[in-house]
């Protein structure tokens, strides 16, 4: 018998959380294709942020399911789902300033291989990880940087190692958080680089207020206003949408 598997990645029916009588996510449907960008985008407290913390279990919901890869998450720890492959990144991935960059990322990327904070070993044991380490700087445009402590970075790059640091947990969903926030253009575009290099092979969905970095990088837009969905396609679509037009005018008042 062949099992069937699907397209998505991930499927959330009727997600809903509730708050004191406030209700902040409001029987969502979300379906996001695997191998591809998937933006949640809408004004302040429509509720993206909520949806992350349910998806990654930070949240339980108060009514709905949620599948990821076809299995039903909707009753695990937070650590069970991360074990899985689902990595929200710029909140777990924090670093250590008085590290250097390459020692930023070899401590994370001691959690898959069971190394995890054995920092009494001998630091010969974990050279092992170096070409790994020196892979995923690369991969950032952080190789050159590699031996700088991570305090002396600028803003932007310190992001930047924080995305390299998700990355080693080898994540198969990776939830990007307001990737762009607070940063320069120049470094918002060197972060839309990297989301887009870093896409290939892997699923994202990304919360962003910055609608040019969403209109490149998404394939599709989910779309929420006051804890539902008001609508979902690619950008082309509801960037035209009278219905998300008015929810962003009234979101700036």
């Amino acid at each position: 018998m062949t099992t069937h598997v699907s397209d998505n990645i991930i499927e959330a029916r009727g997600l809903t959380k509730r708050f004191y009588g406030f209700t902040a996510v409001d029987g969502v449907d979300l379906d996001v294709k695997r191998h591809s960008i998937h933006a949640l985008i809408g004004p302040n407290g429509a509720g993206k942020t909520t949806c992350f913390n349910l998806i990654t279990k930070v949240l339980q919901p108060s009514d709905g399911a949620i599948r990821f890869n076809g299995v039903d998450i909707t009753a695990e720890s937070p650590a069970r789902v991360a074990r899985r492959g689902i990595v929200r990144s710029f909140q777990i991935s924090a670093i250590f300033p008085r590290m250097t960059v390459a020692e930023n990322v070899r401590i994370a990327l001691q959690r898959p291989v069971g190394t995890s904070f054995h920092f009494w070993r001998p630091e010969r044991s974990l050279k092992v990880l170096d070409e790994r380490v020196d892979e995923l700087l690369e991969t950032v445009g952080l190789l050159s940087l590699r031996d700088r402590s991570a305090a002396d970075l600028p803003y932007g790059r310190k992001r930047v190692l924080e995305f390299a640091t998700t990355l080693a947990l080898e994540p198969e969903l990776l939830l990007l958080d307001e990737p762009t926030s607070g940063l320069g253009s120049e470094d918002v575009e060197r972060i839309a680089d990297l989301i887009r290099s870093v896409s290939k092979g892997r699923t994202i969905l990304m919360v962003e207020h910055n609608l040019s970095v969403v209109s490149r990088l998404a394939d599709r837009i989910t779309v929420l206003a006051r804890g539902k969905i008001l609508a979902e396609g690619p950008y082309s679509e509801v960037s035209t949408d009278s219905r998300v037009v008015e929810a962003y005018i009234g979101g700036e008042e």
